[in-house]
């Protein structure tokens, strides 16, 4: 009795919340077996005194109250599972769960299967993946190239883009790159007001032809003497990227490589936007766009984002195809362009890539919506704009390539073009090793130095 009292005096005071988890357990037991007695109206005034007592909402009030003290069971296919809703149930004690054991839709096989074809995606984000692995598996059967079963190729086709992302988690995390290239790019200003600002007026990128270019320096972080570099060409409408490396960025070699780039295109040459580099501001590229009545702009000036669909391809085709190491010799440039003429094969025609359709703030957020992944092959193709008979070609080409060997091929080339810039390293490392060696041989002591003056001198 006087126990009960205590807990009235509590109530009173601090409300429902201030009794300790015991004294708290023993008020809702009293209340519970009351309140299971009682007609359906009584229970509705009973539960509003419960609600103003507990500070419970009063669907959880009502359910505290109704199951108090009962049990549970639920039926699970390979057992029961047995539930206790008593004194214990706020500890936790009296729960008796036997837990369910759910297996693996995707296991280590398709894990390894998945794993296979990211590596030969060249790394795809989960979305542009479960396109490609649609697109890629039956071409790989046709080739008798998929050397997996039939239910793991079932999974690969339904597996959903947030799985792939999840699954390969670890696996990306070991092909973080951390390294970035440096802007070569040294400003033309003789020709500038001969050439105008591009803006969205002039162009018409909803048609193909219309392109973006730049190079890409392998500097390899070491600005002194001649290197080699890319030419990067990127039409807007359907992604379609070509490359040539080149010796170094005169105009004369980014000019013929430009015009073979544009002998390469499946479509003819509409318009080129540029950066204001002195490579493409120059009198041999406006009199040829003049001649051939071709649309010639340039990007306004640090406005790098200008040019944003190519700057996207320097990175996603270029830096990830030979890195960010540098190359200069006559032997690196051919290898590079071998690499290059299998790499524009399996860029336009097997890895598909996405376009910004909108982009819509939301306060301090960004929110962007893209298209279907698609190839550049397949954006050609559904283009009104692009004659029949180019797409005939196109179509012509594209049974003919097999994808992994397109593959197998570029991690040969690739595997070359690392052998020749270690060997021009070993021999860069013998030369300097000669020469400190030299040193070393002939002192400079003062008779010596006083001698060669005089033979300097004379």
């Amino acid at each position: 009795m006087k126990k009960v009292e205590e807990v009235l005096k509590k109530l009173k005071e601090g409300g429902f919340m201030s009794l300790s988890l015991k004294e708290r357990k023993a008020v809702i037991r009293e209340e519970a077996a009351i309140y299971k007695k009682l007609t359906k109206k009584e229970k509705s005034r009973m539960l509003d005194e419960f609600v103003k007592l507990t500070g419970y909402s009063r669907c959880y009030a009502s359910y505290v109250l109704r199951t108090y003290g009962s049990k549970v069971v639920v039926d699970l296919e390979n057992g029961k599972r047995t539930v206790f809703i008593g004194d214990d149930l706020y500890s936790g004690k009296g729960l008796k769960i036997r837990k369910r054991k759910r297996e693996r839709v995707y296991g280590e096989e398709v894990f390894n299967a998945l794993v296979y074809l990211w590596k030969m995606s060249d790394y795809l984000c989960g979305k542009r993946l479960n396109v490609y692995m649609k697109e890629i598996i039956p071409i790989l059967e046709n080739f008798n190239e998929f050397p997996y079963s039939k239910e793991i190729k079932e999974k690969l086709l339904s597996i959903s883009p947030a799985t792939i992302d999840r699954l390969l988690k670890k696996e990306k995390d070991k092909f973080k790159l951390k390294m970035k290239g440096k802007t070569l790019t040294k400003p033309g200003t003789l020709l500038k007001h001969s050439i105008p600002i591009r803006t969205f007026s002039e162009w018409n990128e909803k048609e193909p032809g219309f392109v973006e270019v730049d190079l890409v320096g392998h500097d390899g972080g070491n600005l002194r003497g001649e290197f080699l570099y890319s030419l990067d060409v990127t039409d807007i409408h359907t992604g379609w990227t070509e490359t040539k490396a080149i010796k170094n960025k005169a105009q004369i070699w980014t000019f013929n490589a430009l015009k073979e780039i544009g002998k390469r295109f499946p479509f003819s040459i509409k318009g080129i936007d540029s950066d204001n580099g002195s490579e493409f501001i120059n009198a041999h590229l406006l009199n040829y766009c003049e001649k051939e009545h071709i649309t010639f702009t340039r990007a306004r000036p640090y406005r790098k984002n200008d040019n944003c669909f190519v700057e996207q391809k320097n990175y996603s085709v270029v830096r990830r195809a030979v890195g960010y190491i540098r190359y200069d010799t006559d032997e690196e440039l051919k290898i590079m362009n071998e690499l290059y003429n299998t790499l524009r094969l399996y860029t336009n025609f097997f890895l598909p890539s996405m376009k910004l359709k909108e982009k819509t703030r939301i306060g301090s957020k960004v929110l962007k919506k893209y298209d279907k992944p698609k190839t550049p092959y397949q954006r050609i193709l559904e283009c009104e704009l692009v004659s029949e008979e180019i797409k005939k070609n196109l179509r012509r080409m594209y049974e003919t390539l097999n994808p992994l060997l397109l593959k197998r091929d570029l991690d040969k080339i690739s595997k070359e073009l690392s052998k020749a810039y270690d060997k021009k390293i070993r021999k860069m490392e013998r030369k300097e090793k000669e020469e400190r060696k030299s040193y070393t041989d002939f002192p400079l002591t003062q008779n010596n130095f006083i001698y060669n003056l005089d033979e300097a001198t004379r």
